[in-house]
């Protein structure tokens, strides 16, 4: 560092939002003792660095996202987002004294805009176009860089010069570059890009176009060896300027000036203006140009290269850091050819600039660095023609210089010491100017001791290691994930099979079958879920068959829901043509109660969280640099899938037990009755040989009449469904009446068809048996008489013949179950004999309506009585109950036929 001056000298602070300036529109550029400056936003600030303070603001319709300097001119060139590019007229800078400077600065508040804040007129506007995303400005022509829907395109103008009249200039020519994806946005307010393109102009050594500072036009001039490698033998002989443009998908590409010029008056195929010369596949964020050959006294860092010295290195940056840098060299054959080599610098790089002594600084949100492309060996070999330069350095080592968050960046000057001066503006909002002694801050590689090598190993191996380690971490997530996208593949497929065959038989089926089983010295009945894959995929990791058990409300508590009980088996590995049993009990619970119907639902569920949860854990549990890349709350609220196969009711009918069908052998093998009171028991192991039972359900039986309900139904209707066999109620439990049972009697069929999902049900049709006498849950008996009758008031016709289904049992609770259990099937076959266009013979109508009168008579009866039991006192409602029973007994036995 040069004597005791800082290195970083703060200039000015500039408002910006709460999270800092944004990277990529904000820039920075000097001329004398002005600075243009633009943060980004809609204003562009003037400061006067020798009087430290701010001379103008100029306020723009919207952003403002570039700005170039004709200094000849006195003219400012300002790209402003979605309306185009205006041209101020720079009048000379008025001076203010130091107390006027210090007053100003006391009477305004921290971020506030000095006063006046001038606004933009809009006839300042020399190129609207809402388009427009770069421009640069070449002697007496403009170029610019619009995003059209599909491409981008360059168009070039004749330069609009400031004036009290402006006007747009006229359009010399055009040509489209790449395919582009502008950024959706708001209908007619196109989106703001992320990214824009930048745009150089390179010349070469004899070119007559003029120019002025590189910080002012963005320009550069190469060496003819160099320049003619890059752009052809065309662009050389014509002594033509060539527009560089770097696009945001990292193309890298050029056009000849001269040749667009021409095109318009001499079309021909557009993509020979165009010549792509290489991608980074990355935004590129800058494009410049250094000297690398430099003459002994410019390596010592003592002299500024002159004016007429060009550069002979061309470098571009993209936005991670990737580098491109170009130079003319010899090659084995002694030819001369380009010599391209690509780097990896620190990024994201937010903004960069050449500078003298062959160097380059570049910004990341950590630290400005620079590196360094000059060839210390000797500057020109003489065994080398001219304008040949050596090779480019093999590899860049950046140097930091301890400045962090550098937006944008501008080589002011050299310093008489060697230094280089740099102006800046932070994150922060804050401009900053940068003086550098570079021969301090650039050592030259310090040597190698044997102590330094040691350690230098150590920390190699260390390194190693921890790669290693975390290799070892990430091949244990991929194969995670890889595994957790096949178990979602085979998910996907199983639920396409399952939800597409709701017809016909199903892939993977779960049927439901019950039987009375001994558990732990009880009765209990058994539900016994048999799944099987009948699919080609295979059931893995995360499936689970859920089981659900709904029993019915007791009939003493009708206001209570029935309980629920969920059983959740996993599977695990269930492959095709494989099959799972799965046994239950249903009942009777602890109280002896077993409250039909008992509803048992089978589902497949697959866990989501179970299987991708842990895939989307962070790979790395000790260094993961993004713990929030994969948040596990991105699952569905659900959790999982849920797939239903079946739905089985089990029902009074299912539940009886038949011990009078069985042989004596087979009667003392069968399972035990009910499980009964320990009283009761002792009591009838007390009881003398010969008397009576003194139990409950014997007294029941004694000295009460059974109760009893039937229902009548056509026995054609029965006939018919008989001869389908293709019921709901038949389908769901796989136990079809085939045509065998049309030579046993209607009844014995009938009474086969009720108990055709009880085990009982074959030894009822080997003895072909039209009554039968069962036992419930409970203990308490229940008959089931199935005979012929004829029907003679209904149709004027004649008698219909009709078969009468009865059920006797001395259980009220029982009888109701058994009769609900008939009318379920009743009801199912009626509606399918409906559907298929079965109709009723001739009735009379008159009948009918009477008997409907009769009934709705009795229904007005049992509300009323009901009603009546909630007032009155325990002596008066005996009367009222015992009438309410022979009301639901006249309901229960109906003068109806179901036809």
């Amino acid at each position: 560092m040069a004597g005791a001056a800082p290195r970083v000298h703060y200039l000015a602070g500039f408002s910006c939002p709460l999270g800092g300036l944004a990277a990529g529109k904000p820039r920075v550029l000097c001329h004398e003792a002005e600075v243009f400056l633009s943060t980004g936003s809609k204003f562009v600030y003037v400061y006067d660095q020798e009087g430290g303070l701010l001379t103008a603001v100029y306020q723009f319709p919207d952003q403002v996202w570039h700005l170039q300097l004709l200094a000849v001119h006195r003219a400012l060139y300002v790209l402003c987002a979605r309306r185009g590019i205006y041209c101020l007229a720079l009048n000379t800078p008025s001076r203010r004294s130091a107390s006027q400077a210090h007053e100003d600065k006391e009477d305004r508040e921290d971020g506030e805009l000095p006063s006046p804040v001038i606004p933009v007129d809009p006839d300042t506007c020399v190129l609207p176009d809402a388009t427009l995303c770069a421009f640069t400005v070449l002697g007496d022509v403009l170029v610019t860089l619009v995003q059209g829907p599909t491409q981008w395109k360059m168009q070039l103008f004749e330069r609009p010069c400031p004036g009290e009249d402006p006007r747009p200039g006229s359009l010399v020519g055009e040509v489209e570059l790449s395919t582009s994806t502008p950024p959706s946005g708001v209908p007619g307010k196109p989106a703001v890009p992320y990214f824009l393109p930048v745009l150089c102009c390179v010349s070469p050594p004899g070119s007559r176009a003029p120019h002025s500072h590189p910080q002012d036009c963005g320009g550069v001039m190469l060496e003819e060896a160099l320049f003619g490698l890059l752009f052809g033998t065309d662009a050389t002989l014509l002594e033509s300027p060539v527009i560089l443009c770097g696009l945001p998908d990292g193309q890298l590409c050029c056009v000849v000036l001269k040749a667009l010029v021409t095109s318009r008056s001499a079309p021909g195929d557009p993509k020979a203006l165009v010549k792509i010369l290489h991608h980074l596949e990355e935004p590129v964020v800058f494009i410049g140009a250094l000297k690398t050959e430099l003459l002994t006294e410019e390596a010592a860092g003592g002299v500024l290269p002159s004016e007429d010295e060009h550069s002979d290195c061309l470098v571009a940056l993209g936005h991670q850091g990737r580098t491109l840098a170009i130079k003319a060299s010899w090659n084995e054959s002694g030819n001369l050819v380009p010599e391209l080599r690509e780097y990896c610098l620190p990024g994201p790089v937010l903004c960069a600039a050449c500078g003298g002594g062959g160097r380059m600084y570049h910004s990341t949100p950590s630290d400005l660095c620079v590196v360094d492309l000059a060839w210390r060996g000797t500057p020109l070999d003489s065994q080398q023609p001219d304008g040949a330069s050596g090779s480019l350095p093999p590899m860049l080592s950046p140097a930091s210089l301890s400045i962090c968050s550098v937006l944008t960046l501008s080589v002011s000057s050299r310093e008489p010491a060697g230094g280089t001066k740099l102006l800046a503006l932070s994150a922060k909002g804050r401009l900053m100017t940068c003086s550098l002694d570079l021969n301090s801050e650039m050592p030259g590689p310090a040597r190698m001791t044997a102590a330094n090598a040691g350690q230098k190993i150590k920390e190699l191996l260390s390194g190693i290691g921890d790669v290693s380690e975390r290799v070892s971490f990430l091949k244990k997530a991929v194969d995670q994930r890889n595994k957790a996208l096949t178990s979602l593949n085979e998910a996907m497929n199983v639920s396409c099979a399952l939800l597409s065959s709701r017809e016909g038989p199903q892939p993977i089926s779960c049927t439901t079958t019950t039987a009375w089983g001994r558990q732990q010295l009880q009765d209990m009945l058994m539900a016994t879920c048999l799944l099987e894959n009948n699919s080609s995929f295979s059931l893995d990791q995360g499936w689970t068959l859920c089981i659900q058990v709904l029993t019915s409300s007791s009939a003493l508590a009708l206001d209570t829901a029935g309980s629920t009980v969920t059983y959740t088996i996993p599977v695990d590995r269930l492959s095709p043509g494989s099959q799972r049993e799965v046994t239950l009990p249903l009942g009777p619970s602890e109280n002896g109660v077993l409250d039909l119907p008992v509803t048992v639902s089978c589902t497949l569920f697959y866990s989501l969280r179970e299987v991708v949860g842990g895939a989307l854990a962070p790979s790395d549990p000790l260094e993961d640099p993004f713990p929030e890349e994969y948040p596990v709350d991105l699952l569905p609220e659900q959790e999982g899938i849920c797939l239903p196969l079946s739905k089985h009711t089990v029902d009074m009918l299912q539940c009886l037990r038949f011990p009078g069908l069985a042989s004596p052998h087979a009667r003392a093998s069968c399972l035990p009755g009910p499980a009964s009171d320990p009283v009761d028991t002792f009591l009838e192991t007390c009881r003398p040989p010969g008397s009576e039972p003194a139990g409950p359900a014997s007294l029941r039986a004694k000295y009460l009449p059974p109760s009893s309900a039937s229902i009548k139904v056509s026995a054609e209707l029965l006939r018919a469904a008989l001869e389908d066999g293709h019921s709901e109620h038949d389908l769901n439990t796989s136990r079809h009446v085939t045509r065998e049972q049309l030579g046993v009697p209607l009844c014995s069929a009938t009474l086969q068809w009720l108990l055709a999902e009880n085990v009982a049900v074959d030894i009822v049709r080997a003895q072909a048996l039209s009554s039968i006498q069962g036992v419930a849950p409970d203990g308490s008996d229940i008959h089931l008489i199935v005979r012929e009758v004829a029907v003679t008031d209904l149709s004027p016709a004649g008698p219909i013949q009709a078969v009468e289904i009865q059920v006797d049992s001395s259980s009220l609770a029982d009888m109701c179950r058994a009769h609900h259990a008939i009318v379920g099937r009743m009801q199912t076959m009626v509606t399918e004999q409906a559907a298929q266009g079965s109709s009723p013979p001739d009735l009379r109508i008159q009948y009918l309506r009477q008997i409907h009168a009769n009934h709705e008579a009795l229904l007005r009866e049992v509300q009323a009585l009901r009603d009546r039991l909630c007032t009155e006192d325990e002596a008066s409602s005996c009367a009222t109950a015992q009438r309410l029973l022979q009301v639901y007994k006249q309901l229960r036995n109906p003068s109806l036929t179901l036809l």
